[in-house]
């Protein structure tokens, strides 16, 4: 190859070559002593005990598996996900496309973007203010006649978990969808109204595919985000919240202050593995559809 290329291109070739290698160089050294170090002795410790550091084959894996706090931690962070990710989706994609018309989008992007950035200590007293036995939402049914409902002692509490997890990345998947609604040419959508194509015609056959690659990107960073509620849910219930309300967050918590790093490491190697084949699976999913 070298032989082929000019003295002065070979020389250009060098020199972008060594540039994008500095460039990378900071990221690279920080992603190998901050995430692939610690995540190896992870994967080691998950073979050891906690305190003496023998190794114990897969004796933490199996007190993992076998333990009833973290098949209830599981079952409920799977039971947000499979609910909350497909109303979140949907409702930023209807809003979305309500908002894409309107001349004043810009300033509409700027005021979904605010609940990013309430601080989370304001976020747990509004809640409190929401879901607390004499609240707000207990008030308003108490106007209209019904029985007030206990949202952070009964099952009702993982309904304040999905409430929580959509208003606080609604805004943000808007912004998201509104930015490939973009990407979609006018050309297109104007070709197929003129050709006769309803509005949901004109939806599912035009809009629609040409939103599939950030449809992608939106749901790895929701899949993401649904990890991220813990805070509120620690914040508003505590330790130890509603059973329903119980999440891997609160689960590794417990065990991180019984300094219990075996059952953590053994878990974290389970999830880290779940979380990997869930990105391939969906972009191999994507990948197909797009053949």
């Amino acid at each position: 190859m070298w032989k082929k290329l000019p003295r002065k291109s070979r020389f250009t070739y060098r020199s972008r070559s060594v540039s994008a290698a500095l460039f990378l160089m900071p990221s690279l050294t920080g992603v190998f002593f901050f995430v692939l170090i610690p995540s190896a002795d992870m994967g080691k410790r998950s073979f050891q005990t906690a305190v003496t550091g023998e190794f114990n084959g897969i004796e933490n894996y199996h007190a993992v598996f076998s333990n009833q706090a973290f098949q209830l931690a599981v079952s409920n962070t799977l039971k947000l996900i499979v609910v909350g990710l497909p109303l979140l989706l949907a409702a930023s994609l209807l809003i979305s496309l309500a908002v894409y018309q309107l001349d004043w989008v810009q300033a509409v992007k700027s005021a979904y973007l605010f609940p990013m950035a309430i601080p989370t200590a304001t976020v747990v007293l509004i809640w409190k203010m929401l879901f607390h036995s004499n609240g707000l939402f207990n008030a308003g049914l108490g106007a209209v006649g019904l029985k007030p409902v206990d949202w952070l002692g009964s099952s009702a509490s993982f309904w304040v978990l999905v409430i929580s997890y959509i208003w606080k990345n609604l805004g943000y998947t808007i912004v998201l969808w509104l930015a490939g609604l973009n990407s979609v040419a006018e050309e297109l959508k104007e070709a197929a109204r003129v050709d006769g194509a309803t509005e949901a015609e004109c939806f599912i056959y035009v809009i629609f595919p040409g939103l599939k690659p950030v449809l992608y990107t939106i749901t790895i960073l929701s899949f993401l985000n649904s990890f991220k509620v813990f805070r509120e849910a620690y914040l508003v219930a505590g330790a130890y919240p509603q059973r329903n309300m119980y999440l891997l967050q609160h689960l590794f918590n417990n065990w991180f202050t019984n300094l219990e790093i075996d059952k953590m490491a053994a878990a974290a190697v389970c999830i880290t593995a779940v979380f990997v084949v869930f990105v391939v699976l969906l972009q191999r999913m994507w990948e197909v559809q797009d053949e």
